[in-house]
């Protein structure tokens, strides 16, 4: 059968989603490649939140389109969110390209390919001079249910840690942000279909699950009842705090207007939830939070994240923060530095604004210069640097749970894992024994951004 290569940009929702397309193919027969000269089917799953992503993934796919020898048979594909929010006209930019397929159709890719591959396969058996470039195919249409289509997780082979997709969509229409779009309205799938996939990742060796949401706090708050007080959300925290055989859980991302005191109060009473919460807070300035029309105030991020660490002493906490957006002045970047200089964070993830077609910040006056918003980038990654690094190396000196992962990736010799409070934790070990297992570690160096230790005698659980 033939090989398929898929490349992905963007979020953790992006890695789940081309998980299950590569499962749909290694179950219909074909092998997955790592080498995309090798494939017969080229498919990028892609991501539209900043515009270097998107330039990304179509300089990818023009570079393999068109390196070393003619490759007439090739299926490319783009998935996604890019290929949700250009549609068609992605075949104007790329015209060998043959599938496009959105973001509530990843279950549907297989089909697409299987028909392309097998139309060229027929036309050259009648014709061998036939043009193998056909019809392409372009499927963005909502479906309903599709919240229920990227399930049923296949886990690799002693992979200790995965991605659980429990709802798709946002409904929360920040100023700056394209997801809505691509993603489509919140909906959410039922606990007990995650439960049961969450059954299964443990009955095959799982350890950690990451529950993920575009706000996933706010799971199920439009299908399913509060029950004693508690929102959806934590009922489901509740149900997988009970799967035998998992022994962590995270969830990503969630959003200030969904956090309220029941899932506060659960980080005192469910121990498997991980002491770490990424939490993004965009900017420290209320007036510019007003126009990112973000619903809440400085003070109240604050507040939750004040909370948080009462509910869960020594409690990680990073987040996701933007320069530059329009409008914003010295005095908001300030805000901005204030509150991480306050909050101490773990680590950020620092962007530099940047518009997106069709959304309300791309025509908002006071746009900034590329240079003020990459001066003020650097500015703001030396305070969230500074402190991330003090942090790690406060570590030094003590032992450490860490669940394996495997081989570290710039270091294939040495084995990778994370802390609870997902730190990054590099060391040496005997893989066959070590991988997909929790590990007491002794961390000896801090190396900025990545702890270094050694595993002792007695380090697996």
């Amino acid at each position: 059968m033939p090989k398929v290569y898929i490349r992905t940009y963007g979020c953790q929702m992006n890695e789940r989603d081309s998980e299950q397309v590569a499962r749909m193919f290694t179950e219909a027969g074909y092998t997955v490649t790592s080498n995309e000269n090798d494939a017969a089917v080229i498919l990028i799953n892609t991501c539209s939140v900043r515009d270097q992503a998107e330039q990304k993934a179509l300089g990818k796919m023009n570079n393999m389109m068109h390196q070393g020898r003619a490759r007439e048979n090739v299926v490319y594909g783009f998935m996604g969110c890019m290929a949700q929010s250009r549609g068609d006209q992605l075949f104007k930019v790329l015209p060998r390209l043959d599938v496009v397929v959105g973001t509530q159709k990843y279950h549907r890719v297989l089909e697409y390919v299987d028909a392309i591959l097998q139309r060229r396969l027929e036309a050259r058996m009648d014709d061998p001079s036939h043009s193998l470039r056909g019809a392409n195919v372009c499927d963005i249409a909502e479906e309903e249910g599709s919240q229920n289509t990227i399930c049923d997780h296949l886990a690799k082979p002693r992979e200790a840690a995965v991605f659980v997709s429990i709802m798709q969509g946002c409904n929360m229409r920040c100023s700056f942000c394209i997801v809505p779009d691509t993603r489509g309205k919140e909906r959410s799938r039922p606990i007990r279909d995650i439960i049961a996939e969450v059954r299964h990742l443990a009955d095959h060796g799982v350890k950690e699950v990451t529950l993920l949401g575009q706000i996933v706090n706010l799971y199920g708050r439009n299908e399913f009842a509060r029950i004693d007080g508690k929102s959806p959300f934590v009922q489901l925290l509740e149900a997988v705090h009970e799967v035998t055989g998992i022994e962590r859980i995270r969830f990503t991302s969630p959003h200030p207007i969904g956090y309220r005191d029941d899932l506060i109060t659960a980080f005192t009473y469910l121990p498997k939830l991980c002491p770490h919460i990424h939490f993004p807070l965009q900017s420290g300035s209320d007036r510019i939070l007003r126009e990112m029309r973000r619903p809440y105030h400085s003070a109240r991020f604050i507040e939750i994240c004040e909370k948080m660490q009462a509910a869960r002493p020594g409690l990680a906490i990073t987040t996701d923060l933007i320069v530059g957006f329009p409008g914003e002045s010295e005095e908001d970047f300030r805000a901005t530095l204030d509150i991480v200089e306050r909050l101490q964070f773990d680590n950020a993830f620092v962007f530099r604004y940047s518009k997106r077609h069709n959304t309300p910040a791309a025509d908002m006056p006071g746009q900034l210069g590329e240079a003020t918003k990459e001066h003020r980038n650097q500015r703001l990654l030396e305070v969230v640097n500074r402190i991330a690094i003090a942090k790690n190396a406060a570590l030094v000196g003590t032992r450490q749970q860490v669940l394996c992962e495997g081989p570290s990736k710039t270091n294939a010799a040495r084995l990778t894992g994370r802390t609870p409070h997902n730190k990054i934790v590099i060391f040496d070990g005997d893989p066959a024994r070590c991988v997909g297992q929790l590990l007491d570690i002794q961390i000896e160096e801090s190396g900025g951004f990545s702890l270094f230790g050694s595993l002792g005698s007695n380090g697996v659980r």
